[in-house]
């Protein structure tokens, strides 16, 4: 017989386990560092321009940032903080290096969503974040998941629950009945609506004296920041239907866009969520603050019937918010939920692979233009940077045949850059904001 006890102590083994993991793949610090860039990626692949021509505007302005020399003195390697000075003083004929991003609007949010496991969101959500912050834009990553993938691939695994998405869903559930119960006391006849009262188990944990900031933690790559998850929050989802009873009036599912519009507009470029594998209060905060909704799936029959199954089961729960009515305060997003754009993202596709090939048919003959056209291929890049906690971004392409790693890298820049173009179309469509 198994017990809670058995499995708090399998649970121990594994920490142990997961320290050894995180000391062979991070620095002997224990913390996730970025690697540089060569003067190959950051011409051809990063600013898509010839290096010849590169090196030859270097040679011209020494004040432009020459970064570290190898010994043999064939190539130049890059910190991303040198890529950007580069990117913002420099142009090629004329054009700017800089990404697209319209003017006086905040930062576009994208959830990357299925309650498939094993769909590749945070793989993909990972990817994305590195690949934006490669082309300029500053990212938020928001974890969502319990797992904490995205989290501990960002380099975070010591996060305590206060700080993580319940931190926030908890902060705005005290918020919101400070609120509610000030218009009550502020109104003619205050019997519109009875005073509540929350317990002392939330109200004394300090939640509500946090700032917005204090939710966000800097990672490795100095444009990406997250706010993380943790195991410990899994039981966001029992606390969120207790909060519920405690103050039925809280329109919990806005927690998150409420929290987000908090922020200042120009904080960031592109917000990315990582959602949990289930439909629940998380994800339903995720989709609800999200203005694009990107759905991965594997190439296969069952993950076609289960994606099927989300978008269905998604459809029912977005309906069902429009019971709360009215009852979501100004400034947030507003009921019925619209998204500017919806996705579907194959991943793990083999192209020479016949089931997928029929597979990848069948998803477009339904969807249509929703599907992509450039699919995550599997390569074993792709299986080598899953295991160390690591994008292909990161990887150092001498670690493994150059044709290899491109080949991989390939796959995911071409996702990206139709992920931005959808992005930024559905960017004009965010309304400006008047902060």
């Amino acid at each position: 017989m198994f017990t809670h006890s058995d499995l708090a102590q399998m649970q121990a083994q594994s920490l142990k386990m997961q320290g050894f993991i995180r000391q062979q793949t991070y620095s002997p610090e224990m913390e996730k560092t970025l690697r540089r860039f060569s003067s190959w990626e950051v011409a051809e692949l990063i600013f898509k321009v010839n290096q010849s021509t590169m090196r030859g505007r270097m040679a011209a302005d020494p004040s432009l940032p020459q970064g570290l020399v190898e010994e043999d003195g064939r190539q130049r390697w890059y910190s991303l903080e040198e890529i950007n000075e580069l990117r913002r003083r420099m142009k090629f004929n004329r054009k700017s290096l800089m990404p697209p991003r319209p003017a006086g609007k905040r930062a576009i949010r994208a959830a990357i969503a299925n309650f498939k496991g094993g769909a590749g969101k945070s793989t993909v959500a990972l990817h994305f974040a590195h690949a934006a912050a490669l082309d300029g834009y500053r990212v938020l990553c928001v974890d969502f998941d319990p797992q904490a993938t995205l989290s501990h691939s960002m380099g975070l695994s010591d996060v305590s629950e206060e700080y993580t998405v319940w931190g926030v869903m908890a902060r705005d559930l005290i918020h919101e009945t400070e609120r509610m119960n000030n218009a009550i006391q502020g109104a003619e006849s205050g019997t519109a609506l009875p005073h509540r009262r929350l317990p002392s188990s939330i109200t004394d944990m300090g939640l509500s004296d946090l700032r917005g900031t204090d939710f966000i933690k800097p990672t490795s790559w100095p444009t990406i920041d997250v706010v993380p998850s943790c195991a410990n929050a899994a039981f966001v989802e029992f606390a969120s239907a207790q909060y519920r009873h405690l103050n039925p009036e809280w329109s919990f599912f806005a927690a998150v866009s409420r929290y987000l519009d908090s922020l200042p507009d120009d904080a960031y470029d592109l917000i990315v969520f990582d959602c949990p594998p289930a439909i629940g209060y998380q994800s339903m905060n995720a989709v609800f603050a999200a203005d694009v909704l990107y759905i991965p799936s594997g190439p296969g029959y069952w993950e076609y019937d289960s994606t099927t199954s989300f978008i269905g089961q998604l459809a029912e729960a977005l309906e069902d918010l429009g019971r709360f009515g009215g009852a979501v305060p100004a400034g947030t997003l507003k009921l019925p939920k619209a998204f500017a754009d919806v996705r579907f993202l194959l991943t793990r596709f083999e192209p020479n692979n016949e089931l997928h090939r029929a597979m990848q048919s069948a998803f477009i003959k339904v969807f249509g233009d929703r599907v992509t056209e450039s699919p995550i291929e599997m390569t074993r890049a792709v299986e080598q940077s899953g295991r160390f906690l690591s994008s292909i971004y990161e990887i150092d392409y001498r670690d493994m045949t150059r044709e290899t790693w491109r080949r991989a890298r390939a796959s995911f820049d071409q996702a990206y850059e139709e992920f931005k173009g959808h992005m930024v179309v559905a960017w004009d469509e965010i309304e400006e904001t008047d902060k």
